[in-house]
């Protein structure tokens, strides 16, 4: 952990681009690596999670859905467009961070999320005003 931050940092070179990225852990992030720490696919393997194929995560995340009764399919893909912009974009971390965090090799990558934040705008500000125009009545 370096001396300067609060929390441990996760190291990894991303698969597609091969650049280096270094993420900072949340509480909630730790403990669940905590829990896996002794989990035989992590033991065996230099990984923090039992790491499956992309195909079984995804058979595994849309289980959860079902369960949860979410209307969509969850996929890996989901679950990083939704970290990227409901958990960090919205919560005003900036996009150059989002960026690294993602391991994009440049802020362009990054910008389609933040596109999807103006759309996000426009629609909820359209609900406002259908409030406030009922609220006229």
């Amino acid at each position: 952990m370096d001396a300067k931050l609060l929390h441990p940092l996760i190291k990894i070179e991303r698969t597609k681009t091969k650049l280096l990225a270094r993420i900072p852990l949340l509480p909630t992030a730790k403990e669940i690596l905590d829990k896996y720490k002794s989990h035989p696919k992590c033991c065996d393997t230099e990984k923090l999670l039992p790491v499956y194929s992309n195909q079984k995560i995804n058979e595994y995340l849309k289980e959860i859905g079902d369960i949860c009764n979410i209307d969509f399919d969850i996929t890996f893909h989901t679950a990083r467009h939704t970290f990227a912009t409901t958990i960090t974009l919205n919560n005003g971390v900036p996009i150059e961070t989002v960026s690294k965090m993602l391991g994009h090799s440049n802020i362009r990558m990054t910008q389609h999320y933040a596109k999807i934040q103006e759309a996000k705008i426009c629609e909820d500000m359209q609900l406002l005003k259908k409030v406030l125009e009922e609220r006229k009545l």
